[in-house]
């Protein structure tokens, strides 16, 4: 198995602990979970139960006291495995972060511990209907009224949507003023009226793993559940999290392109083509040895990032370059494993198939790869000024 500089053997231990139970917990249910479209709910609690949920969160908030590095062991064995269903990803590598980051400390020690156990699932609502990656143009509001919030808009694409119970919600707590204008307020969906789920979307891939619509009617939340001290804070927050979104994001892409590489490989060995073993075929071997250079590539550039984020010094342009680059590698050698597999490689039979279906979403998701772009573009052109 590959391995990145960091790798130390508490993190190996660590690796075969989740790998236990991945298959023990995740693996024998995803065909079931991808039926109906959600894990099972009580699939949260083993996991707190076995120490997978926050585990870069500290001690004194119920966390398991790790870094970055924890995380990236637990998120990219989960990938590697095809067991997508769970969103810890989601719900320990970012919505516990901004709870950490900018709640107070009463907020803290409320939610956190209850995140850790599974108690609490989070969720992150950002993309509304026609608005994804232009944050500026959101249109759920929230009012004062007394010592509430009165809430209304609609969200969707929401990942563990149709679960989560504590919602990171983006809004706009002064329309007039932009970006300067957004805020973030912390939903808990179990004590609020006016607050209603809608579908659990049906998706090209990913079909353990629930998405759904949200929608806000006139709902009314405490004041005091707004992120950080003072409101327009939102934008800024969203910003200083979303490096970790990206590199989270390459690392699952990377996970998910080792594996396909590792199933044709083994594919190629095995399958016969007039008479010989596919993989003695000089196109095979040409085109494995492309894919293999590209991991190795990634995989350097992913750990660089880890390295970086975990020590506090990782910029947004080199969080963009690994999340785009990454995610375009990985959907270009999953296509060549695809390829490779001939008709067996639509088959959903067949891990590979499952990974086309899967990775596709990485180009999106974080920021499509074109506003990654931007960005880096962004910082070249400060060179020139």
């Amino acid at each position: 198995m590959r391995t990145s500089s960091w790798m130390t053997p508490e993190l190996e231990t660590l690796q075969d602990s989740a790998r236990r139970f991945y298959e023990a917990e995740l693996v024998p249910h995803e065909e079931r979970w991808s039926r109906q479209q959600v894990v099972d709910r009580e699939v949260w609690f083993k996991a707190g139960a076995a120490g997978l949920l926050c585990p870069a969160i500290s001690e004194d908030y119920g966390g398991a006291g790790g870094n970055f590095k924890h995380e990236m062991v637990l998120f990219s064995e989960q990938a590697r495995m095809l067991c997508p269903g769970l969103g810890n990803a989601l719900h320990s590598g970012i919505v516990a972060h901004y709870i950490e980051n900018f709640a107070s400390e009463a907020q803290k020690r409320e939610w956190l511990p209850k995140m850790a156990t599974g108690e609490l699932v989070g969720g992150l609502a950002m993309t509304e209907p026609g608005t994804g990656s232009d944050l500026q143009s959101i249109r759920t509001t929230a009012r004062r009224d007394g010592d509430d919030y009165v809430i209304n808009g609609a969200k969707t694409y929401i990942t563990n949507g149709s679960t989560a119970n504590l919602v990171c919600l983006v809004l706009k707590t002064d329309p007039s003023q932009g970006a300067r204008g957004i805020s973030i307020v912390v939903v808990e969906t179990d004590k609020v009226q006016g607050f209603r789920r809608g579908r659990t979307l049906a998706k090209v891939g990913l079909h353990s793993q629930d998405t759904a619509e949200l929608f806000f009617d006139e709902m009314r939340v405490p004041r005091a559940n707004l992120l950080g001290p003072e409101e327009g804070q939102g934008f800024r927050q969203l910003m200083k999290e979303l490096s970790r979104e990206r590199v989270i994001t390459a690392a699952v892409a990377l996970a998910c392109m080792e594996r396909a590489i590792d199933e044709t490989l083994a594919f190629a060995a095995d399958r016969k083509v007039f008479g010989q073993a596919l993989i003695s075929m000089q196109n095979t071997r040409f085109k494995l040895a492309e894919c293999e250079t590209k991991a190795v590539l990634a995989r350097a550039l992913v750990d660089q990032c880890v390295e970086k984020l975990t020590d506090g010094v990782l910029d947004g342009g080199t969080a963009a370059m690994a999340k785009w680059w990454v995610t375009e590698a990985c959907g270009q050698v999953v296509d060549e494993c695809v390829q490779l597999y001939g008709g067996a490689g639509y088959m959903l039979e067949y891990p590979i198939a499952r990974l086309y279906q899967n990775v596709r979403i990485h180009r999106i998701l974080a920021g499509t790869n074109e506003i990654m772009k931007e960005l880096i573009a962004r910082e070249l052109e400060k060179r020139v000024r």
